[in-house]
Order: C-alpha cells, then structure tokens, then sequence
C-alpha cells in the first residue's frame, strides 16, 4: 500500500486540481507523494510500468534512442501532466525512456490501481483525453521543428517550454545535457548558448541556466513553441 499522502504536500499537478473533489477524495488513498531526482528514471525503454506519476514540481524528459544511441528528447512532462499516458492507453511498456530532467517531486500511482479507477464518467478521464492529445501535438510538432528549423530556434523553444515548467527563472542544465535533448554536437550548443548570452536573453555559468529576457526568446524561437503553448491552453485551459 502507498504510504498515504500527507495533508501538508502542496499539490501543484493542474490535473489533479481540476478534479471535482468527491472524485479527488476517492483517489487520495491511492496517492504517494515520491521526490524526483536529475537523471532519475521513471521507466525504462520497453520495461513494464509499474507506476503513473503526476508531477507537483519539476520536470520529467520523454526520450528516445537509436541503434547508435543517439538518445532525442521527443516530449516534456510538468505539472501539466501525467508520465504514463501510455497506460492510460491501455499499454504496460514504450520504446520511449521517462528521466527526470529538473528536480521535483510527484504524486505517484500503481498502474493496477489507476486502471481499475478510470471509467469513462470520471472527470479524470476526461481530462486525460485532452491532455494526450495535447501531448501528441507536442510531440508530433517536435518532430517537424527538428527537422525544419534552426538549432538556435529549437534551443529557444526548448528553454521557454523547460522555463515555464520549471517555474524559477534559474535552473541546472549541463551543455551535454542539452546537446542530448536536441540532438546536436556539444560544440553546436556552445555557439548557440554563447549567441542567446550575447543578446542578453540567457546567463549560463557553471551548469545554472539563468532565463532574463522570455520575451526575446519568444521573438527568437520558431512557430512550435506558441502552437503547442496555444493547444495545451485550449485543451486544458
């Protein structure tokens, strides 16, 4: 049994806020509030999921790697969401990896139990519709950004979604780190870091990613960033 949730944790996930509170009650129980540690994995290429988690604070990468191990970031998860969707989906394993990106901590599940609390009247799976499909259209126009536009405008996008998850203007990233999300060489990242610092939209020193102009990255990044922005805000208001 989870241990159960303290009334003390500040529950921050908008999913779990949106519930109607009888239905909010009925899960409790089955809530654990977990940590989210950097680099943690929440479940692992194809291995069975053994949880579903519905992050407060920080932010969780869904990755994928190649046969030569070039690892993608191909969608973010915050406090917006749910890592798992694929068991809601009535699948128990991805080939995508869930690593914690940005420190944090969760409300976590067992699978078994949140498959046996869904039933198409819950507002919960209401709201788990919207936010796949918000969740696709992320992933999907990734897809098209890494192929079509600039590393500098995808790196916008990436700080700006990152940036309004993680909730702090300041925050720990490593260039290798963000050479893997965006699938360039470190050296790519280090121009492009170097050009966003120039321009006074970002301070970056020893590993702490400082945001100071959002609104000059918004104008630097590409489309993708404000269509996804805008479906997620429409779909889950």
């Amino acid at each position: 049994m989870p241990v159960p949730c303290d009334p003390q944790v500040l529950i921050e996930n908008r999913l779990l806020l949106a519930l109607p509170s009888e239905e909010y009650e009925r899960l409790l129980p089955h809530l654990e509030n977990v940590s989210l540690t950097f680099k943690e994995v929440l479940y692992g290429s194809r291995e069975p999921m053994q949880y579903v988690y519905f992050p407060n604070h920080g932010v969780v990468s869904l990755l994928t790697s190649l046969s030569d191990n070039t690892v993608t970031e191909v969608g973010l998860v915050g406090n917006e969401g749910m890592v798992g969707v694929p068991v809601f989906l009535g699948a128990d394993t991805t080939p995508f990896k869930a690593i914690v990106q940005l420190s944090g901590d969760a409300m976590r599940m067992k699978k078994d139990v949140f498959k046996a609390s869904l039933n198409q009247d819950t507002v919960l799976h209401f709201l788990l519709q919207r936010y796949t499909q918000a969740l696709m259209i992320q992933i999907s126009q990734s897809a098209a950004c890494n192929w079509h536009h600039s590393v500098e405008e995808r790196c916008c996008r990436w700080l700006l979604m990152t940036h309004e998850r993680a909730k702090t203007d300041q925050f720990p990233l490593t260039q290798e780190f963000l050479s893997k999300m965006l699938a360039v060489r470190r050296a790519t990242v280090t121009v492009v870091a170097g050009t966003l610092q120039k321009a006074g939209l970002i301070r970056y020193s020893r590993g702490q990613m400082t945001i100071l102009d959002r609104l000059g990255l918004e104008e630097t990044t590409c489309e993708c960033y404000m269509l996804v922005k805008q479906e997620f805000d429409r779909l889950l208001g």
